[in-house]
């Protein structure tokens, strides 16, 4: 071993005692009935694991948007939207976004990490205070300590809390709340309704992630903030394109001095090769069926009622709610990993969550499910699931409490 990666090694050993190590497994192929089977390392898996919410990724009508734009445009962007990189169809495609949104204008980023991290950076920075949902997004965390500005986490969705905070900085002229609407891990969604209130009553401003709310909730799609009827009181709407749209890239809707001043002091917009322009064409039609095919938001919505009725009914505790994102509680990281493991053997894919990602001690199995899995398909994996659970109690699982499974359902 090389001396000078010593203290990687060290750091590696004591992450697999903790059970946090990741490797990346190869997915051969995804396209097997719409997306919902997909081939692993040989292995065909029902998948229960991708964020294609309404089942776009394979439609073949946005597959040949994208080839449309490929062959007029090329294949990929040489340069930044600020050199040459700004086709006609990304100005084409921030008109749509701005009207489905009702907002001014829109900005594309290359995806919804960059898009977090460049515009809370570019809004924000020294002698600010942003106050931050602790169950946020990694890129909004990120963003924020890219910002310099003092960075206050507010225990998840307590408004009490927030309240207390926000008293505490009334002096500070520039202040942030930022939250997302659904969050990643939990599937739960923040009180958008009551966060507006104190942003008005503190003088805030407010930012809202939608990355797992666009497509899913809304008439159109427009995400959670229309939803709930606070859309064009937020400052800031940031979504994506790689979740429910099934596509790639990301976008925030403002107020037109926002997006003016963001497309000039952006750095991750600024100095990021613009996206290819198959992406770009892909995308608009993406949107177009987003907002009109609404039996995609209908099923997703009866099918993640449905999934958690059918697991409760196995004795899992599982919250209740209506978004996709279903977690099931493991607690131990080398138990959520052996769930994991012993679901694909079974012929699912699903992805056992851990630290850093979520708090320690809360590592679970993070379930999603789509508009165009089946009932019968949602029904299998749940008896699959529950005959899991009945094999690790029998089994002789090292230090594991067993009572550690007992907590995940009746058994």
């Amino acid at each position: 071993m090389d001396t000078r990666y010593a203290w990687l090694e060290e750091e590696w050993r004591q992450m697999e005692q903790e059970a946090t190590t990741r490797r990346l497994q190869v997915v051969e192929s995804c396209g097997e009935e719409q997306g919902k089977w997909i081939r692993v390392e040989g292995r065909r898996l029902l998948n229960l694991s991708s964020n294609n919410y309404l089942g776009l990724a394979h439609d073949q009508r946005i597959v040949e948007a994208g080839t449309r734009a490929a062959r007029r445009w090329g294949a990929g962007s040489t340069a930044s939207r600020l050199v040459i990189g700004n086709y006609a169809l990304y100005e084409e495609l921030e008109r749509e976004l701005a009207a489905w949104k009702k907002r001014d204008g829109a900005l594309v980023f290359a995806n919804g990490y960059q898009a977090n991290t460049g515009v809370i950076s570019a809004l924000i920075g020294r002698g600010d205070v942003v106050f931050s949902d602790r169950w946020n997004h990694a890129s909004i965390v990120d963003g924020i300590i890219l910002s310099r500005a003092k960075h206050i986490r507010y225990r998840h969705n307590d408004l009490n809390h927030l309240e207390e905070l926000l008293s505490q900085h009334e002096h500070v002229q520039r202040k942030w709340i930022i939250t997302d609407s659904i969050f990643s891990m939990d599937g739960d969604m923040a009180p958008l309704t009551s966060l507006m209130m104190l942003k008005e009553r503190f003088g805030a401003m407010l930012m809202v992630d939608e990355a797992h709310a666009g497509g899913v909730r809304a008439e159109e799609g427009q995400g959670l903030c229309h939803e709930v009827g606070v859309a064009e009181k937020i400052d800031v709407l940031m979504g994506t394109f790689s979740k429910a749209f099934g596509v790639y890239g990301a976008y925030v809707c403002a107020d037109q001095e926002i997006i003016r001043y963001l497309t000039a002091k952006a750095r991750s917009h600024i100095y990021s090769t613009a996206l290819p322009p198959a992406v770009i064409g892909s995308v608009l039609e993406a949107l177009s069926l987003v907002r009109t095919e609404t039996w995609r938001r209908r099923e997703v919505k009866r099918n993640a009622i449905l999934f958690r009725q059918m697991l409760r009914e196995h004795g899992f505790m599982v919250g209740d709610g209506d978004t996709p994102i279903i977690p099931l509680m493991i607690g131990e990281n080398e138990l959520a990993l052996r769930y994991s493991t012993m679901l694909i053997e079974r012929g699912i894919s699903a992805v056992a969550i851990r630290p850093p990602t979520v708090p320690a001690g809360s590592a679970r199995i993070r379930f999603t499910v789509m508009a165009t899995h089946t009932h019968a398909e949602l029904k299998w994996a749940a008896n699959q699931l529950a005959a899991i659970r009945a094999e690790l109690m029998h089994a002789d699982f090292g230090h594991v409490d067993h009572r550690v499974l007992e907590q995940t359902g009746e058994v």
